[in-house]
């Protein structure tokens, strides 16, 4: 984003025009929307500029992007999430930090991710943006990205990223203050303790995939011939559903517990060994045998597992390594 974010945003007037309206529509219509949100500021964009698709992501763990928006010429994509390389969009931004261009190299960090959207097609520009929180020690925390893409050549100016950063500054913000204000809850006597931990999204994944055929048979059904106008308004409506509940369904995934994968990627190599067969039930004999090491080995492993999981008994570690397993 800009560096300076004090000084005035170097865009042409129509498009401040454009920017201050959307300013003032975000803040009175889409505080607590976020698939509204989403959705407006992909229009406004392409008031701005071609935008032929458009993403929303959000990281989670140390890995893992999850997309609870997504637009490709004209259709809503299915919210997806995907386990990032080292050489794609992902890992570019978590290294740089800052907004990424098709213009920095020629495409190849765009090119070398998972591809999202219409697969069959080769985006030729792209803006991606960073989206940060506020960290109490160290530096903001990079916690998602905005992207728009054009399947044209040269799309983007230096007009259209200026405006698209700045869109994504506000997005910042609305994020950021929902965060700061479950947080000034959490701080209240017997106030809010925070989200559900949830350790495992298998049934969140089901319920989005299961909801997205809900939408593609409303989607068939439309096209039928001898539909009456009342009936493709409902179909209409279940499609609009659906899609809200699909963006909602990835963003609750964003409440899971990170502890247990925190803890798990905090062992060595040979603690992790260890601590998946201790899941499994084996007694320390079994896992010496099994690992093929000594005893006393075994028992140093296990003393420094404890200490890492600040747990004191293996019971309790085992629990915690079946929750990461099961994630």
């Amino acid at each position: 984003m800009e560096s300076d974010k004090g000084a005035p945003l170097r865009v042409d007037a129509e498009t401040a025009i454009i920017l201050r309206e959307a300013y003032h529509k975000i803040e009175a219509l889409f505080r607590s929307d976020h698939y509204g949100l989403y959705d407006y500021v992909r229009v406004v964009a392409g008031k701005v500029a071609r935008v032929d698709a458009f993403f929303v992501g959000f990281l989670q763990g140390s890995n893992r992007v999850r997309y609870p928006y997504g637009y490709d010429k004209g259709h809503f994509v299915s919210p997806d999430s995907h386990n990032f390389g080292p050489n794609g969009q992902t890992a570019w931004l978590v290294k740089h930090r800052q907004t990424y261009r098709f213009a920095y190299d020629n495409g190849f960090a765009l090119h070398a991710g998972i591809p999202v959207g219409d697969v069959g097609r080769r985006s030729e520009d792209v803006v991606t943006v960073p989206i940060f929180r506020p960290s109490k020690d160290g530096p903001d925390q990079l916690f998602g990205l905005l992207s728009m893409q054009s399947y044209e050549p040269k799309s983007y100016d230096d007009n259209a990223i200026r405006a698209f950063e700045w869109l994504c500054a506000v997005v910042e913000r609305v994020l950021t203050r929902e965060g700061e204000d479950r947080e000034a809850l959490r701080r209240l006597p017997a106030g809010d303790v925070g989200p559900n931990l949830l350790t495992s999204d298998h049934v969140m994944e089901y319920l989005t995939h299961r909801v997205a055929s809900i939408r593609e048979i409303a989607a068939e059904a439309e096209n039928e011939p001898d539909l009456t106008a009342g009936v493709r308004t409902y179909l209409d409506r279940i499609i609009d559903a659906t899609e809200h509940i699909q963006s909602e369904l990835i963003e609750m995934l964003m409440e899971t517990d990170e502890g247990p994968e925190r803890r798990f990627t905090s062992l060595t190599k040979a603690q992790q060994a260890v601590a998946i067969l201790l899941a499994d039930g084996l007694d320390n004999d079994q896992l010496a045998a099994e690992l093929g090491i000594s005893l006393n080995t075994v028992k140093t492993h296990l003393s420094a597992i404890l200490r890492k999981y600040g747990l004191r008994s293996r019971a309790q570690v085992s629990d915690d390594v079946r929750k990461y397993l099961a994630r």
